[in-house]
């Protein structure tokens, strides 16, 4: 039996849920701020899409744009709020619900489209409710497919509130006129490689020979693009009942403005350390490689996997600090930070290193119980006495699976 499975997706998601609250804002083009005093939109309404405002921008080219352009600073909680509703409607129509970021989802109905007659009838009820209980002005675009990356591929298709199917039948038609990146794994630096060698469209990487892309991108990567071309998805909708393995865990956080002064980087990026720390030792997890991109002037990032695993912010900070170097000449000022950790392992499965000492676990309990209870950072290293705290929620604070089970269980 081939699957039937449906990738929800909303329209402008931030904009559209201030413009849902505030109806002065309908029908106007605006830009979703960091709440931060970042000068960055991170989201544009459809109105400010259609003027060639995209995300991310910053304010001035944005006016500069469309002089009328209104901004409002992003509301994460109430984006979380109106996130949880969403997920309580999806859950209603299957048991097999993924949710795959804050304003998206995949629902497999493989077995429950029957009670509705058809996928379409489906389809509607979905929307009437979403209108209905969470707002008039909220619209998702809906992919349907045999496969999770296909359905994905169609919801962005035709946009907004729009609905694509694709089928065997169709696929190849669909390839052809698709841009590489509208597909999920192929970002902006395989599609400049996949450039060089000839590749411009999801068809011409249907039909081009593995050994062709193994020369050029490896093994492991070519027979993952090759999979890509040939419409290969055997990944499942993970239902939010179950606990995906998680298999990373990361923070990014937009500085409030361009910063020239190392210390003040190299603080930000101590926190940012931290606050894995705290999440890798909540998930009882430890990690082996860590990894860093700064973004400023130019983009300059690092990854390395190391022997010996790691639970801490402080490990984790002198752990990067070899992998990149600011003030360089090349990296002038930083805008965004990016840290993140992998090849993570369940803490009571690894064997404690010669070198770990009681004494400082102890006091990282302590410190631990300490910002559980008064909030992250309450107890702080003195490298960030003078330092400012971070002041916006984790810029795709849905990003990892943990946050996205949290949130469908909730």
């Amino acid at each position: 039996m081939q699957k039937i499975i449906l990738h929800i997706d909303f329209d402008s998601f931030f904009a559209s849920v201030e413009q849902q609250y505030n109806p002065k804002l309908r029908g106007k083009p605006i830009g979703v701020t960091a709440t931060n005093g970042r000068t960055c939109i991170i989201a544009a309404s459809r109105e400010a899409k259609r003027l060639g405002i995209c995300t991310p921008s910053n304010i001035y080219d944005a006016k500069k744009i469309c002089p009328s352009i209104q901004f409002v600073s992003a509301d994460f909680v109430k984006y979380w709020e109106i996130a949880k509703k969403f997920v309580a409607i999806a859950k209603d129509y299957s048991p097999y619900v993924e949710v795959f970021s804050i304003d998206e989802v995949f629902i497999d109905v493989s077995h429950s489209v029957h009670l509705f007659n058809n996928t379409d009838n489906l389809i509607s009820i979905i929307k009437k409710r979403i209108q209905k209980e969470i707002g008039e002005y909220i619209t998702v675009s809906i992919g349907i497919s045999y496969n999770k990356m296909l359905a994905k591929l169609a919801s962005g298709l035709k946009k907004p509130n729009g609905v694509v199917t694709i089928t065997p039948e169709n696929v190849d038609n669909i390839y052809a006129h698709a841009k590489l990146t509208d597909i999920c794994g192929i970002g902006e630096r395989i599609k400049f490689r996949l450039n060089k060698i000839g590749i411009y469209t999801l068809l011409q990487l249907k039909k081009v020979s593995l050994v062709y892309l193994v020369a050029e991108f490896g093994n492991a990567e070519a027979h993952f693009l090759k999979n890509i071309g040939l419409a290969i998805d055997n990944s499942h909708v993970i239902p939010y009942t179950q606990a995906p393995e998680i298999k990373s865990v990361g923070r990014n956080y937009c500085l409030p403005k361009n910063e020239y002064d190392q210390r003040v980087v190299l603080q930000n990026i101590y926190e940012l350390c931290e606050e894995i720390g705290i999440k890798l030792r909540r998930l009882k997890k430890v990690a082996r490689t860590v990894g860093i991109s700064l973004r400023g002037n130019t983009i300059i990032s690092g990854r390395k996997t190391y022997d010996g695993y790691f639970d801490t912010g402080k490990e984790i900070f002198f752990l990067l600090h070899p992998s990149f170097h600011i003030g360089s000449g090349k990296l002038e000022y930083v805008r965004m930070i990016s840290v993140w950790v992998e090849n993570l392992e369940d803490k009571e499965n690894v064997t404690l290193s010669f070198f770990d000492c009681a004494k400082q676990n102890s006091l990282q309990e302590t410190i631990d119980i300490i910002n559980e209870k008064f909030g992250n950072h309450t107890i702080r290293n003195g490298f960030l006495l003078y330092a400012d705290k971070l002041t916006t929620l984790p810029n795709g604070f849905m990003a990892d699976k943990y946050e996205r089970t949290k949130l469908a269980r909730e």
